[in-house]
């Protein structure tokens, strides 16, 4: 028997990809993807591995309980911006309640792994609306007694988005002009492509070591190689 692995936010830039590198792992002999729609894409259509479960995220306990958690790697890359969310209030409740309901299901039902994407900013008391909720959720699964909770911190986030974010597009642009200028402390702050975020979210999940542990994008980058 494998690992079950448990996805929220699917969907999303790194779940995408997340989910793509999971059904290609033998570790993984089932992935679980909490959608809020069918991913029609074709290579995932019919897949033998893969359980889409259609998500109302406000229901979560019962949407989970007939999945087995016990032992399971659960990742979370819920994540959205308040222009398309449409309020500080919605946003905080995709970014920081949902987790906070995986976390806790997860908790209570003895996963094995939690790993969560949350941002470099990440400080519960930052005056920056955005990094002070994902520093909450960061302080939040702490108290959840997980097993093992992995937090990791990207910097700017590369890849195809399904929206165009044109602040997020002109600092990729920046980034990537002076990314090899960024050497020594200046690495975590290189962008950072979604692929290889996904693949530091399993290689964290992978190693599995007891208690709470920050990742900033530097250490993705190096868990993403090996």
């Amino acid at each position: 028997m494998g690992t079950s692995a448990v996805v929220a936010g699917g969907t999303g830039l790194v779940g995408r990809e997340l989910i793509r590198l999971l059904l290609e792992d033998r570790t993984y002999d089932k992935v679980i993807a909490l959608v809020r729609r069918d991913m029609q894409a074709g290579h995932l259509r019919g897949h033998e591995k893969l359980v889409q479960v259609i998500t109302d995220y406000n229901r979560l306990d019962e949407v989970l309980e007939p999945v087995t958690m016990e032992d399971a790697h659960v990742f979370c890359t819920l994540g959205t911006t308040i222009k398309k969310a449409g309020s500080q209030e919605q946003f905080r409740k995709v970014d920081f309640e949902y987790p906070m309901k995986l976390g806790e299901i997860a908790s209570r039902g003895k996963a094995g792994v939690f790993a969560i994407v949350t941002a470099m900013g990440a400080n519960p008391a930052s005056s920056i609306f955005y990094n002070r909720v994902k520093g909450d959720v960061e302080h939040g699964l702490r108290s959840l007694n997980l097993r093992s909770l992995y937090l990791l911190r990207p910097s700017l986030i590369l890849g195809d988005r399904d929206e165009v974010r044109v602040g997020e597009h002109l600092g990729s642009l920046i980034s990537r002009a002076i990314s090899p200028l960024m050497i020594g402390g200046l690495r975590t702050y290189r962008p950072i492509h979604a692929s290889t975020i996904a693949a530091g979210l399993i290689a964290s999940a992978k190693m599995g070591e007891a208690g709470a542990h920050i990742v900033l994008s530097a250490r993705i980058a190096e868990l993403a190689a090996k």
